[in-house]
């Protein structure tokens, strides 16, 4: 079967992404399909890049990833829906013979609400790798839809979902073939990205990660990680962003990882997600040999009752210790804090702002809270309104007794030209790591 892979996301502050999720599932894909690979990232014109595309392969079946469902500024998710559905029209005009199969992180939040508003014909929720072979297998026979793990499917005015696919063992996929990575996301950010495993136990309480690589851990080789490190290296990375949900749990996976980048000489700086939980002084020297540069931690908030809310498993007080560890390590941090989650206040958001000046960590992202279900139901978002507008004005007062502090919704610290000067300076690796090169920090705007 020919089969053109699409991915998706445009997105580009701070960072363009490369499309691992998709670059994984092409990877799976057994050799004996006709494979195709365009990336949109950086087209003006992505509808017509992708009609040029289908034109000129003939696709039978059209695979778009849609890593995710709103932009890293975290506004409504209404302008992102109206751009997969030109993607999905195009696919009707330029190959209307082909089936439309949705999936990625992005759409698994929202799988079959999207299916629907999008026009797909088959969606997968969760990894893709296991469920997007048998579906091509069942294609291949003929056999009925409903026989194939882990997708959803629209069946007259209906949705579908059929049981769960198990889930990979990592190992047993191939690596991805950096040579189908566009050249501008090294060019321009230089950074790759690794997985070293997947699932997360833990149990946030909005978090989506469980839907999208399930609750068990499934870990990878530690040496099969160095590989991709080198591999990175080999294709022009200079940073690599390690985009576990969360690198140091479990802390002995974590620290063979470090122990087998440190063998072969720390191939690249690297970043990772890590949480409070089990996070030692240990592992933290053991990622800094590693070459290790800096950690981001989902923090959230800085009042002790919204954690116990949110599920996070750990207090204020845990989030002081591993800013600590990290700032006596030499690992930079960057803290990420929810504001308005459902059942704050004015008052706790303050708390919040309090502990980021208290703790004063390399950097601190505030993102204003919205449900992904508020473009879907309109009553939802308007009492969630005012809330949201308080804490932007209570916010821009407040954001100058902290000069590191992003607030994407704001553009404080979150803008185009800022970023792109940050980037002809040749700095790799996240933008918040650099901030403190700025001679002053960013004033407020929403250009």
């Amino acid at each position: 079967m020919r089969i053109a892979f699409v991915a998706g996301n445009r997105e580009q502050l701070p960072d363009p992404v490369i499309p691992l999720g998709v670059l994984s599932v092409i990877a799976a894909t057994p050799i004996a399909h006709e494979r195709t690979f365009v990336d949109l990232c950086f087209e003006a014109e992505p509808e017509r890049v992708l009609a040029a595309h289908l034109e000129a392969h003939t696709p039978d079946v059209v695979a778009i990833g849609m890593r995710n469902v709103h932009d890293n500024g975290y506004g409504a998710i209404d302008a992102s829906v109206a751009y997969y559905q030109a993607l999905v029209a195009a696919v009707r005009r330029h190959a209307p013979r082909a089936l439309v199969v949705l999936g990625g992180g992005g759409f698994s939040v929202l799988s079959a609400e999207l299916l629907v508003a999008l026009d797909g014909d088959v969606g997968i929720e969760g990894e893709g790798e296991r469920a997007f072979v048998e579906l091509l297998s069942a294609l291949e026979v003929r056999a009925p839809l409903g026989t194939v793990r882990g997708i959803l499917w629209r069946e007259g005015a209906r949705v579908v979902k059929n049981a769960p696919a198990p889930l990979v063992e990592l190992d047993a996929v191939p690596p991805i073939d950096r040579s189908l990575v566009d050249r501008r996301h090294y060019e321009r950010c230089g950074t790759d990205s690794v997985q070293t495993k997947r699932g997360c136990p833990l149990h946030c309480a909005y978090c989506t990660y469980p839907t999208i690589e399930g609750r068990t851990h499934r870990l990878r080789d530690p040496e099969r990680v160095a590989d991709d490190f080198e591999r990175a290296r080999a294709a022009g990375a200079r940073h690599v962003f390690v985009v576990d949900a969360v690198f140091n749990l479990p802390s002995r996976h974590a620290l063979e990882v470090c122990d087998a980048l440190a063998r072969r000489g720390a191939p690249l700086p690297w970043t990772a997600y890590v949480n409070p939980l089990g996070f030692e002084p240990r592992l933290a020297e053991a990622m800094v040999r590693a070459g290790a540069v800096g950690m981001e931690v989902g923090s959230d908030s800085g009042d002790d009752d919204v954690l116990v809310r949110l599920q996070k498993g750990f207090d204020t007080e845990a989030i002081r210790r591993a800013s600590a560890i990290a700032r006596e390590a030499g690992l930079k941090d960057c803290h990420t804090f929810l504001l308005g989650t459902p059942g704050e206040t004015l008052e706790t958001v303050r708390r919040t702002l309090d502990l980021v000046v208290e703790v004063n960590p390399s950097a601190a992202i505030l993102m204003i809270w919205s449900d992904e279900r508020e473009a879907l139901e309109p009553a939802l978002a308007a009492e969630r309104r005012a809330l949201r507008a308080a804490i932007l004005e209570l916010v821009r007062v407040e954001h100058t007794r902290y000069p590191r502090w992003v607030v994407p919704q704001l553009g404080i610290s979150f803008r185009k030209r800022m970023f792109a000067l940050l980037r002809r300076r040749g700095l790799a690796g996240p933008l918040w790591q650099h901030l403190d090169r700025l001679t002053a920090p960013a004033e407020p705007s929403i250009a």
